[in-house]
């Protein structure tokens, strides 16, 4: 059986799913560098499906048994990088609530006071 054809459809889904990633959504700051990112993972990710051997090579090059393991340790590495991100992420909206619903709660305060007086008078 000839394996091209899931070759195919594993370039195919990664580069549907890179060009997903790296289309414009909207300001952000660190958006070149991500997009930079992405299309060197797409690439990398291609010439790895395409050339399977060459992930062995370097996996033995850095003294790892297999371009399998070498693939494992990488991800596990990504992942728990995304996770510190999303961690900091969610600490700076979390800040960024509080603030804002103190800042929301001052300002209604102050406009129940001044219809408290305003009724008075």
């Amino acid at each position: 059986m000839n394996p091209v054809w899931i070759q195919i459809v594993l370039i195919v889904a990664i580069v549907a799913i890179g060009a997903v990633f790296m289309r414009r959504t909207g300001a952000d700051s660190h958006l070149a560098i991500r997009r930079l990112l992405y299309g060197v993972f797409v690439v990398v990710a291609v010439l790895s499906i395409l050339f399977p051997q060459w992930l062995t090579w370097l996996a033995n090059l850095i003294g790892v048994g297999r371009g399998t393991d070498l693939l494992l340790y990488a991800l596990v590495v990504m992942f728990l990088a995304f996770v510190y991100t999303q961690y900091r992420r969610n600490v700076t909206q979390q800040r960024k609530l509080t603030q804002l619903a103190r800042k929301l709660a001052l300002l209604e305060a102050e406009q129940h006071e001044d219809d408290s007086t305003s009724n008075r008078a």
